[in-house]
């Protein structure tokens, strides 16, 4: 018998940090920055994943991937901020650097994540029962408990087990068997039907790309 670990061995405690990693980092990077600012720095993973797919076996990145997720980039940047470009400025030097970690951590897992096609998609309910674990205990400690009231917690139950919840499991199916380049180059629709929704809805539109980077 092998001596290598099992993939149950090894895929939890990855698993776990890519999704509590990228929700830690994205968040300190939202207290730490503009919401703009830092929302596109951290969405710099769609860009990432199609990068650092080269890296996978038998993959090879041809140009016209690259362009392609540069052009969502740049269609991102200027659907978010109106044309009007971004500023950084060097207070804010903690923010930015954690909404680079952020888009790191979400690109290096879901480039990962093709190593384990056997592994079941089942196990990612794990990992997102250990990240709201640990993310509520980062909240005890670093932040200000504010009650949903009434039918918002409806609203929160339903968006955990709606479109945050089934959007990790569709991806995680996703970037074990689909194009993973492909994948990371439609991902910049998100901004865009996201943007849609609040445009619908008569909400302001300038607060940045989706937190979840699977919805």
């Amino acid at each position: 018998m092998s001596s290598a670990p099992r993939w149950k061995d090894r895929r939890a405690p990855e698993g776990i940090g890519g999704l509590f990693g990228y929700h830690f980092f994205y968040f300190l990077a939202l207290r730490n920055a503009p919401a703009v600012d830092a929302g596109l720095i951290a969405y710099l993973w769609p860009l990432l994943i199609v990068v650092f797919s080269a890296l996978l076996p038998g993959e090879r990145l041809r140009w016209w991937q690259t362009a392609g997720a540069l052009l969502g980039l740049a269609r991102t940047v200027l659907l978010v901020t109106g044309g009007r470009g971004v500023q950084f400025r060097s207070e804010y030097l903690l923010g930015y650097g954690a909404a680079g970690v952020c888009a790191l951590v979400w690109s290096a897992y879901s480039v990962a994540n093709r190593r384990y096609p056997q592994v079941p998609t089942d196990l990612v309910a794990l990992f997102c029962l250990a990240t709201a674990l640990l993310a509520a205990v980062c909240h005890v400690l670093f932040e200000t408990t504010v009650r949903p009231e009434g039918w918002q917690w409806a609203a929160v139950l339903a968006l955990g087990l709606g479109p945050v919840g089934g959007a990790f499991y569709v991806w995680d199916h996703g970037t074990k068997h689909g194009d993973i380049r492909l994948l990371g180059t439609l991902s910049y629709f998100a901004p865009l039907l996201s943007t849609g929704l609040l445009v619908a809805t008569d909400e302001p539109t300038r607060a940045g790309p989706s937190p979840s980077p699977a919805c």
